[in-house]
């Protein structure tokens, strides 16, 4: 259900209403009983959710060809302190 949000033409007094789409827009100030006129604003942001959605889905070129570049250095540097803590493993290990 959205929010629809009201001006009273009296008194000014602005507020917003929590509607169905189908209910008829209110037409009296909850202040002063004045007549309220229903503005037209511009809603919340949302994010659509699914296949096709995502807000990663369209990133630029460039953020994707770095974002891989540091997972790659990420995961070599993984296999680095892996190689590292098997040697010294291997070399602790009495003979």
């Amino acid at each position: 259900m959205p929010t629809y949000e009201y001006r009273c033409e009296r008194c000014g007094h602005r507020f917003e209403a929590f509607q169905s789409i189908t209910a008829e827009p209110l037409s009296e100030c909850p202040e002063c009983g004045g007549k309220v006129q229903r503005l037209i604003s511009s809603g919340a942001g949302f994010i659509f959710k699914g296949s096709g959605f995502y807000t990663t889905d369209y990133r630029s070129e460039g953020y994707k060809k770095a974002e891989k570049a540091e997972k790659e250095a990420s995961t070599d540097k993984s296999e680095k302190k892996e190689k590292t803590k098997k040697k010294t493993e291997t070399q602790s290990k009495p003979k």
